[in-house]
């Protein structure tokens, strides 16, 4: 059986029991770990940790909605920077983030296109951070789409209907902690939709499942995600480790 975090903020533990937490992640199954940057002074913790555990870190490079600002063009020049000397495997995490400041959405938007700009020349897939701002979103990707515009809904916590049309236009469906709770509801729109769309994360170390929940988060939790997943669905959870790392092969390629 081989899982695998989609999202994971794993670099913020630099320095704190990281060998612990890989350990961990190897008991529980997980064996292959994606981390995305957030701006320019994350770069290089993402690298820094990918390299110390190349097996099973990859790396990820965007600017996370919340982390634009009025210097955002000075922000994605270092991002392309880095870029261009380095390998990485997709542009983000990306997208559009209403629920901190709805002022900063017109720059917001031009990085986004920006960076999708970027995914398509290298044919790389996009991961999309979207909160409180569906309708702004798929309205950008809408304009955007072509046959190289892919990726994942990272964190996904929209109903039904959005579900269904983030994956029209060619996305897969992050599904992380929130699945596990209690009252989020996202369980009902899991149980609509077919595994072939789904991959799982943790974005540790944020949004820990039940039985971790308002605890620090880390990806050896993904197996508390899949276990529920997997218990929407009536399989193993061996069969949603299969399908759901299947789909994060055929996302980022690797």
């Amino acid at each position: 059986m081989q899982l695998t975090d989609t999202h994971t903020h794993l670099y913020y533990h630099e320095g704190r029991a990281l060998d612990e937490q890989i350990a961990r992640c190897k008991e529980n199954h997980i064996t292959r770990l994606f981390l995305p940057n957030v701006d320019g002074e994350s770069i290089d913790k993402v690298f820094r940790t990918c390299s110390r555990y190349p097996d099973i870190c990859y790396p990820m490079l965007g600017l996370h909605p919340c982390s634009v600002k009025d210097n955002f063009m000075e922000e994605l020049t270092v991002i392309e920077e880095a870029l261009s000397t380095n390998t990485v495997v997709a542009i983000g995490e990306i997208g559009l983030d209403l629920y901190w400041d709805k002022t900063t959405l017109p720059q917001q938007r031009e990085a986004f296109k920006i960076q999708v700009t970027w995914a398509k020349e290298r044919n790389l897939p996009i991961v999309i951070h979207c909160r409180e701002a569906f309708e702004e979103q798929f309205a950008l990707l809408e304009e955007l789409k072509d046959e190289k515009l892919f990726g994942i809904f990272h964190c996904f916590t929209g109903n039904l209907a959005q579900a269904q049309q983030a994956i029209s236009l060619g996305f897969y469906l992050g599904i992380g902690g929130v699945v596990t709770f209690k009252n989020a509801g996202l369980d009902k729109v899991v149980e609509q939709i077919d595994l072939e769309h789904i991959v799982l994360e943790t974005d540790a170390p944020y949004l820990a499942p039940v039985p971790f929940r308002g605890k620090p988060n880390e990806s050896s939790y993904l197996i508390h995600v899949a276990q529920k997943v997997a218990d929407i669905h009536g399989l193993t959870i061996a069969e949603v480790a299969d399908r759901t790392t299947q789909n994060a092969q055929t996302v980022f390629g690797i």
